[in-house]
């Protein structure tokens, strides 16, 4: 990509990826066939899609002409769906693990290989496993398999030591099966997760509480197969705000929704752009160079550690100095190696990033080393001046669909090539 190009124009945001992917093991709970709409079109869709296929599952994913790299998925689950996940599919990303609520609660059994994903820091397994013991399922760990065995889950209360989305969703999906009243305290209140309790409650679930840090499940007989819109990508959003306020742009988030960004976009402002939340959508344009802004990372409603690479970036081209604090993944500044490879004046100390900002960056080649990282990178190298080389982009396929064809859309000289070897 080539910098010094303001992004402009119309972008549109399809489902999000941290929402779709639960959506789609959550069509696990019901024989019959589920659709699901604002699917994007994301190397982990096609993962997922792999892992219910060899679950007996019938997928098929079509992209729609809406714009924005979203499709429509149905999956066809059968009566008696087998309840054993390949490792070959669940090292390549982490969501797959979210198969493990619904096949114990719906077959009384699962056996799924642990899972691999971005090499972002530490996220274990214990809440999962521990909450789904708590609701009556025998869980051990063999030859790099959770084999969980459960004839009836039984409701209970549940206390999240980190309020984890995982494990909130995993809990949620077990409990809607099970016999009796689950409340789980300390409970993720990511949109996401209101999202997966919008669509269980569509299918016959009866759940109270979603968005809050408590959640309710009144267990129930049996679910149906329903047809489910997913919720916009608020973190796609947020890449294309903070895009367009480094390229000091004006750029329209098409279906972004405000509430779900509030505090990022609350950030942006204070660095000086004007946010718009429309009917549509949310509109940020840039004109100065922006001030640096202090961030720190929380669970939501806080700043979300997926816009963390993308703050540092932002950090490095205003005026001043930014304190970023990561408090979720203790890995997420990996990256910031790559981003002082651009000429970014970045140190790290322990879980703080101190950035001094520059007028602008210089390109280099660089290397992703995980979705929103590799989106960062992107970012910076459109403030660069010169050619940017951003290798191992597959991982940016990851998260976001068309991001190339996006970004071309938007003004940016940009595009994809294929290294030799």
């Amino acid at each position: 990509m080539t910098g010094g190009t303001a992004l402009t124009g119309r972008v549109r945001v399809t489902g999000a990826k941290n929402s779709a992917l639960k959506l789609m093991a959550a069509a696990l709970l019901a024989p019959g066939r589920t659709t699901i709409d604002e699917v994007p079109d994301i190397l982990d869709v096609a993962i997922m899609s792999e892992v219910l296929r060899r679950l007996g599952c019938d997928v098929d994913y079509r992209r729609t002409g809406d714009g924005g790299g979203g499709g429509r998925v149905t999956i066809d689950v059968p009566e008696a769906p087998s309840t054993e996940t390949d490792y070959d599919l669940v090292r390549r990303m982490r969501a797959s693990i979210s198969v493990l609520g619904p096949l114990v609660a719906r077959c009384g059994s699962a056996k799924v290989a642990l899972p691999g994903g971005d090499a972002i820091g530490s996220r274990g397994l214990d809440m999962h496993i521990s909450g789904l013991e708590r609701l009556g399922a025998t869980i051990v760990s063999e030859h790099g398999f959770l084999v969980a065995t459960a004839p009836r889950l039984v409701g209970t209360s549940i206390w999240l030591d980190f309020p984890s989305v995982g494990a909130t969703e995993n809990l949620v999906m077990a409990a809607v099966l099970a016999s009796g009243t689950t409340v789980i305290d300390n409970a993720a209140r990511e949109p996401e997760i209101v999202d997966l309790c919008s669509m269980l409650r569509a299918m016959g679930a009866l759940i109270d509480g979603a968005g809050t840090s408590t959640i309710t499940v009144e267990g129930v007989g049996s679910l149906s197969p329903v047809t489910y819109t997913t919720v916009p990508d608020r973190i796609v959003a947020g890449t294309w705000a903070i895009g367009a306020v480094m390229t000091r742009g004006d750029v329209l988030v098409e279906r972004a929704v405000a509430e779900h960004m509030a505090v990022a976009l609350d950030k942006l402002t204070d660095a000086g752009a004007t946010v718009e939340a429309q009917p549509g959508g949310v509109r940020v344009a840039m004109t100065e160079r922006p001030r640096c802004v202090d961030i720190v990372t929380l669970p939501f409603p806080g700043f979300p550690t997926d816009l963390q690479p993308m703050a540092v970036a932002l950090a490095a081209v205003s005026t001043g100095t930014a304190l970023i604090t990561e408090n979720v993944f203790e890995g997420r500044f990996m990256f910031v190696n790559e981003l002082v490879r651009l000429g970014a004046d970045v140190r790290i100390d322990g879980h703080h990033a101190v950035v001094r900002g520059r007028e602008k960056l210089s390109s280099a080649p660089v290397v992703a080393t995980d979705i929103r990282a590799g989106a960062g990178l992107v970012l910076a190298g459109l403030v660069s001046d010169g050619v940017t080389e951003v290798q191992e982009v597959h991982h940016v396929d990851r998260g976001y669909p068309d991001f190339v064809e996006q970004l071309r859309g938007l003004g940016a000289t940009i595009e994809r090539t294929e290294r030799p070897g």
